[in-house]
């Protein structure tokens, strides 16, 4: 029971200086007034006669009873009035904590009990101000001066601080001190002596024992962190978005983990977790409202990169609307070692391991392909298609299949329900995304557990995404490689076919006159063969077949110097751009081919914006690291030269994509393209070593890039270049002395003797035609076994060999590898529609011989001649 005591009277307050008694002043002031107008009566009252006398006395007697009456009824105020509420007077009078009011000249106002009590004054002579009493303690002092600056600025404040001695002697003092709360705020007061001044308040209390309580809970909070810090299991917490927020000393040590570095989220849940053991922690799903508790058996991480078996006890909640929550996670070491129970609960934690971390996917189904359990890696490969809330409202299996092969799955399953051993596999995509394929492995349950009696069949999942891209990739490689092989045979004999009609028909324009009716006939036919003979080193180009003479480049001069080309070619309803990289490497290629790679992207490129566009061109260094992060197929790392030709155009589809550098295929109108201009691009990049990756979006655009091998030259190829320009330069100038002395260029044989080499018999008719035409003495072969019993009859008295490079029997590098042996110093010219690398590559280093490229003019074959005759 609870005694009560009657509450005491209210006390009065210790010092209250706030109101001033206006009474005495007044009926002094009003006794005062009474004598004047005593005297002024008595003095004039012979002057007075007694009407004005009693009108005046009347006079007085009216404002007399109207004052009596408007004091009564308070109109007008005679005796001071209380100027404060009684029961706000009561409140602070008697509050616990001790009030204060002095003026701004530190003189004490008002003063409570409590105050009194505080700072150990009994009386209204003992109470002295805030600043007289805590100035003087150094614990104090500076709290007091910051508090008293703060109410000079119009501010209130607050500070506390620890005494080692009460401040009044009759409390006694602790070990622990005592600690003060002081509240200032400045109050306007009104008029005080005629004028507003500003007056300081201060609230003391005593909170020793607030800060005691405060010291038991910090110190009964310190021991829950440590006794949680040093548990023998580990324990972390984890944010909505897997950062952790908590982990405990115990599991810190075991990952490896410097507590003193760790900040709160920083570390995600998902760098801890090894393998696709984060599947099985996401799996878990809280309701709405509700938590979800679930153990799961996996791998953690330490910080040297070694696994930790554990089992967690992982608690998830969940916020109102849904959306994941907080985690709270035990984490159980897997101990080694044991007997009896425990040898079993550490087998299966060994298994539930090895099950959650191998790479293959894994489920189990019953006999309607429910599922009934799987692995970490089934739920991270199927992520979005099954949940751990969905296996347990009895989810099928065929939900991760594309509709048009759940028939197969069903065949499959039916099998293993009958305990078929061999059971075909099944190739599929999932089921929201065609890119992504998979190859699923049925096997049937022979004997049942007593875990899952209805188990009918084990699935084991596959990704073979990469094994798809890789076979895809080969067969367009094969196709590509198959189609140059195509087009490079069909290139060689259509060489042939164009050089004897072109060489025909210089024959007969050499017979006619131009105004001859014939002639312009003559010189249609040998423009269309001109024009066949561009397709044809077309094909030569995608097969990298074609002839190119490459020479060290720097792409900024190439591009800059083809700009104006390309400007006339796109037209003015197209914008070209060029951004060039800094510093560029050089690159070696053949100029005017890699100059048709330009041409021929900046007009499809206009092609692609009919209603006007920009055509950008960059170009940039790409380092060894930045190659090897992009991880293109089939690129070699190295250093490499990119040049990039984007445009803003209608896009190419992805059907489309994948044929856009096979020969002939093309998406305009009949007459309006060939489709051999991609492939032609294609070709000369792979011919110089480079690489070529389109990328595309239908409706925003497309982007080439152009990767060419940054060229480093040697000190070898220095003094080679050197040495060519100066051979260059002195067969110029003989040439020009030549041209001085004798007149024109004379491509005349004279006595020389040619040996033409020839397998197709219309080349080989129509040049001994020609170079005899000429002057030359000429005698043909069909194959190079031919030339040399020629050789032999007419005992090497040959001036040039002139030879096919592809023949049977014996091809033209065979044949100059023989000759060399008889005839070292025996002139020679290669003639043939392939590039001269693809034959040179199988002659000695240090051969030397000419080159005539198919279809060639008979001008063109005189001047072979005549030129490697003179040299």
């Amino acid at each position: 029971m609870t005694e009560t005591t009657p509450a005491a009277a209210t006390p009065a307050a210790l010092v209250d200086r706030s109101a001033k008694p206006r009474s005495v002043s007044r009926l002094v002031f009003l006794a005062l007034v009474m004598i004047g107008a005593s005297i002024v009566f008595f003095i004039f009252k012979d002057q007075l006669n007694n009407e004005l006398m009693l009108g005046i006395l009347g006079v007085l007697a009216v404002v007399g009873i109207f004052f009596l009456v408007s004091t009564v009824i308070g109109f007008v105020d005679i005796m001071p009035k209380t100027t404060a509420d009684p029961l706000a007077r009561a409140f602070i009078d008697t509050h616990p904590e001790g009030t204060l009011v002095t003026d701004d000249k530190g003189r004490v106002i008002y003063a409570n009990h409590a105050y009194g009590r505080l700072t150990g004054s009994s009386n209204a002579a003992d109470v002295q101000s805030i600043e007289a009493i805590l100035s003087r303690h150094r614990e104090s002092a500076e709290a007091v001066y910051r508090l008293t600056n703060a109410m000079r600025d119009g501010k209130e404040g607050q500070e506390e601080f620890r005494m080692s001695q009460p401040l009044s002697a009759a409390e006694g003092g602790t070990e622990a001190g005592h600690w003060y709360r002081l509240r200032a705020r400045p109050i306007a007061s009104g008029e005080r002596g005629g004028k507003d001044t500003r007056l300081m308040a201060w609230q003391l209390s005593d909170i020793s024992h607030e800060r005691t309580e405060q010291e038991m809970v910090f110190k009964e909070l310190q021991n829950a962190i440590n006794y949680l810090d040093h548990a023998p299991v580990g324990f972390f917490s984890a944010g909505r978005e897997g950062e952790i927020v908590y982990l405990n000393a115990t599991l810190a040590d075991w990952l490896g983990i410097d507590l003193t570095s760790f900040l709160p989220g920083k570390v995600m849940l998902r760098d801890l977790v090894a393998g696709a053991g984060m599947a099985l922690v996401e799996s878990v799903q809280a309701e709405p409202g509700l938590n979800r508790t679930a153990q799961l058996d996996l791998d953690l991480l330490k910080s040297n990169g070694q696994s930790l078996p554990v089992r967690l006890v992982h608690r998830v909640s969940a916020t109102r609307d849904g959306s994941p929550g907080e985690s709270r996670t035990i984490v159980i070491s897997r101990e080694a070692g044991g007997s009896g129970v425990h040898d079993a609960a550490s087998a299966e934690m060994r298994f539930t391991r090895f099950f959650n971390n191998t790479p293959m996917a894994i489920a189990s189904v019953d006999g309607a392909g429910k599922i009934l359990r799987t692995n970490g890696p089934f739920l991270q490969m199927f992520h979005g298609l099954v949940t751990r809330d969905d296996m347990e409202r009895g989810s099928l299996f065929e939900t991760v299949l594309r509709e048009d092969d759940r028939k197969g799955f069903q065949d499959a399953l039916r099998q293993a329900a009958d305990k078929q051993g061999d059971i075909s596999p099944i190739d599929s995509r999932r089921a929201d995304d065609e890119e992504r394929h998979f190859r699923f492995y049925v096997n049937a349950v022979i004997e049942h557990s007593e875990e899952a009696p209805e188990e009918t069949a084990i699935i084991y999942a596959v990704e073979t995404t990469e094994q798809k891209a890789l076979e895809a990739q080969m067969a367009q490689t094969q196709k590509m490689n198959a189609v140059g092989t195509l087009a490079g045979g069909i290139a060689h004999d259509f060489n042939n076919v164009l050089t004897a009609i072109l060489l025909s028909a210089d024959h007969l324009l050499m017979s006619l006159r131009p105004a001859d009716s014939s002639f312009a006939d003559l010189i249609e036919i040998k423009r269309n063969a001109n024009r066949a003979a561009v397709l044809v080193r077309q094909l030569l180009a995608f097969s990298r077949k074609q002839t190119m003479r490459p020479t060290v480049l720097s792409m900024t001069d190439v591009i800059g110097d083809l700009r104006m080309l390309v400007d006339r070619l796109i037209g003015t309803n197209v914008k070209l751009e060029l951004e060039f990289g800094r510093d560029l490497w050089p690159v070696k290629t053949d100029l005017g081919q890699f100059e048709q790679v330009l041409i021929n992207l900046a007009v499809n490129a206009r092609d692609a914006m009919p209603d006007g566009g920009t055509i950008t061109v960059r170009t940039r260094n790409v380092e060894a690291e930045e190659i090897e992060r992009l991880n293109h197929r089939g690129m070699e790392v190295g250093e490499y030269v990119l040049i990039e030709l984007a445009d803003a155009g209608t896009g190419i589809a992805p059907e489309v994509m994948e044929k856009i550098f096979e020969p002939f295929f093309t998406t305009k109108d009949v007459g309006k393209g060939t489709g051999l201009g991609l492939s032609m691009v294609y070709g000369i990049v792979k011919q110089s070593g480079g690489y070529i990756y389109p990328e595309s979006e239908v409706g925003k655009g497309t982007t080439f890039r152009i990767y060419l091998p940054r060229h480093v030259e040697d000190e070898a190829e220095k003094a080679v270049a050197a040495a060519e320009a100066a051979a260059t330069l002195e067969a110029g100038a003989a040439k020009q002395a030549k041209i001085a002395a004798d007149g024109p260029e004379d491509l005349t044989g004279g006595s020389a003797v040619v040996l033409l080499v020839e397998d197709e018999e219309a080349v080989r008719r129509g040049g001994k035609r020609m170079l005899e035409a000429r002057g030359y003495e000429v005698h043909e072969a069909g194959t190079g076994v031919e030339a040399l019993e020629i050789l032999t009859e007419l005992e090497g008295k040959v001036d040039i060999v002139v030879s096919d490079v592809v023949m049977p029997e014996m091809d033209g590098p065979t044949l100059l590898t023989e000759l060399r042996k008889d005839y070292p110093d025996m002139k020679f010219i290669f003639v043939s529609g392939y590039a001269e690398d693809a034959f040179a590559k199988n002659l000695p280093a240090d051969a030397k011989f000419g080159f005539l490229a198919k279809p060639f003019s008979l001008k063109q074959l005189a001047t072979s001649v005549r030129e490697m005759l003179d040299a």
